[in-house]
């Protein structure tokens, strides 16, 4: 029976991939209605605020769903959010049976849903390609185990590790067709994440390309220097600045333009990165990418809070002592200290070198 299971789970799976990048704060999910060995009803979840899967493959299959078997990658939600429980509508549908990839994580669900259609007479089925179900919500199940965002630090430097000549200069390190890979890439994260320093010297508007409704902008700004003039409060979207020493006068003029300010300071006076992250968890971010300067990387490297890197290397040499490293802060002292990387992959795009890996730090003694 698991091999029939499977194949259309695997159904499901292709239908909830057609989901990625538009669906912050949810998962992605797919759903199969599937009667006498023909599928009547297909659904995946598009945004959030939209009908979940279950329910789109339900209204699909119409009256074909009573007494059929449904097929959803995870585990159908069982309480009031933005849209109404989908353990009530596949009640209601007269579903027979429900196989689950895997349990939801979320301390919303975490197996109410399995138990709310268990004692409505439904019999339930779960963990099947849980590992491919995970690949697919991978920083959805990370926030949900963690409870806070996976962090994504993106670097684009010279192949000796600079971001920046010993004048500043750091326009353009990469090619064209580098930038315009990078912007898209920001489309599968839920928001995007840079230090003062970038902020100050580059005046960047912090976008995804094309726009994404729920996209959060974050600043790290440990002294509260971002100009009440910068482009990025000129946007769109949801604006988080960071900060251990602001001034109530720039706090209200910073809120009064419908920005978030959240007071983390550590004991050196900066920004605690880690309450940081547990804000944003607050706030429904899964996935931060951050994008400089080198100071916030390293600092965030430091406190071992990296969880993947993405780096585009172009080939060029830079030099010079005094150039802009692409990691500062601390750093270790030991090379046995120094975090690894692991399941790496890398491509040619075009003139750059395209690296991604899991960042894996050495067990403390």
């Amino acid at each position: 029976m698991r091999s029939h299971v499977e194949h259309y789970m695997r159904q499901a799976l292709d239908l909830a991939q057609r989901g990625q990048g538009s669906t912050h704060p949810n998962p992605c999910v797919g759903a199969l209605v599937v009667k006498d060995g023909r599928v009547t009803g297909r659904g995946f979840h598009k945004k959030a605020g939209a009908p979940h899967a279950e329910v789109i493959a339900l209204k699909q299959a119409g009256g074909r769903a009573r007494g059929a078997v449904l097929y959803c990658t995870l585990e159908p939600c069982a309480h009031w959010g933005r849209t109404g429980p989908c353990t009530e509508a596949i009640i209601a549908a007269g579903i027979r049976r429900v196989f689950i990839g895997m349990k939801d994580l979320n301390p919303l669900v975490r197996g109410r849903g399995i138990r709310r259609l268990r004692a409505a007479g439904i019999k339930v089925h779960a963990g099947f390609l849980e590992k491919e179900g995970a690949a697919l919500n991978a920083p959805y199940i990370f926030a949900m185990r963690r409870r806070r965002p996976m962090v994504t630090a993106k670097i684009a430097s010279s192949l000796d590790g600079k971001t920046a000549t010993r004048r500043g200069r750091s326009r353009w390190i990469t090619d064209p067709f580098s930038r315009r890979h990078a912007h898209r890439a920001r489309r599968s994260f839920d928001g995007i994440m840079a230090g003062i320093g970038t902020v100050l010297a580059d005046d960047p508007r912090l976008e995804a390309v094309p726009k994404k409704g729920h996209w959060t902008k974050v600043v790290v700004d440990s002294k509260g220097r971002l100009p009440l003039d910068a482009r990025l409060l000129k946007t769109s979207g949801r604006v988080v600045v960071a900060t251990a020493v602001m001034s109530r006068k720039k706090e209200e003029a910073l809120r009064r333009r419908r920005v978030s300010v959240v007071r983390c300071p550590d004991r050196e006076g900066r920004v605690d990165g880690a309450r940081l992250l547990k804000a944003l968890h607050g706030i429904e971010v899964r996935h931060i990418l951050v994008e400089g300067g080198p100071t916030l990387i390293g600092s965030l490297l430091d406190r071992r809070l990296v969880d993947r890197v993405v780096f585009y290397l172009a080939p060029k040499i830079i030099g010079g002592a005094r150039a802009l490293p692409a990691v500062a802060a601390s750093g270790v002292g030991r090379l046995e200290e120094a975090p690894r990387l692991k399941d790496v992959s890398w491509q040619r795009l075009k003139s750059d070198f395209f690296l991604t890996a899991d960042v894996v730090y050495p067990v403390t003694r």
